[in-house]
Formats: C-alpha cells, sequence, structure tokens
C-alpha cells in the first residue's frame, strides 16, 4: 500500500509539473485551503481520496486510470488546464 501511494504521488507531481501548475495554485484551484494535504500525497505521506482524485483527474483532464497505472500520457492538447492560463 505504500508503494501505491508512493507511485500515486509521483505522477501527480509529474503531470502538475508537466503543466507547470505550482502546488499552492493546484490546492486553491481544487478548494483546498493550503497546499500541505496534496504536498502529502505527492512525496507518498497521505493516500488520497476518492473525490481528490476525481479532482486531480478533472483538473488535468485525464482518467482516474491513468493516474493510477503506471503509464500515464501527458497530452497538453487534451489538457483542459492549458485552457485555464
Amino acid at each position: 500500500m505504500k508503494s501505491e501511494m508512493k507511485r500515486f504521488g509521483e505522477k501527480l507531481r509529474s503531470v502538475r509539473q508537466f503543466h507547470h501548475v505550482t502546488l499552492k495554485q493546484l490546492a486553491q484551484d481544487l478548494g483546498y485551503a493550503t497546499h500541505s494535504y496534496i504536498s502529502q500525497i505527492e512525496s507518498g505521506q497521505k493516500m488520497p481520496t476518492a473525490l481528490f482524485v476525481l479532482k486531480v483527474s478533472r483538473y488535468f483532464n485525464v482518467s482516474t486510470d491513468e493516474l493510477q497505472k503506471d503509464e500515464l500520457e501527458l497530452n497538453p492538447q487534451q489538457s483542459k488546464v492549458q485552457n485555464l492560463q
């Protein structure tokens, strides 16, 4: 379970950085008061809730399956984030 948490966090960090989104910006856009929860997920210290995974998948326009599989293809043309910036 620990390795799954860490792997999800690594993928989250990767997709976030790919889209040039800061922790603070992501937290604000997803409705969190601070970025500490997201930081703990990225570092593998916390397991994300199903709601969090859903919010992230919608934000970055990737499926929840893609976030949980080992292969994550990042396609900037399909990202909603591009439209928000």
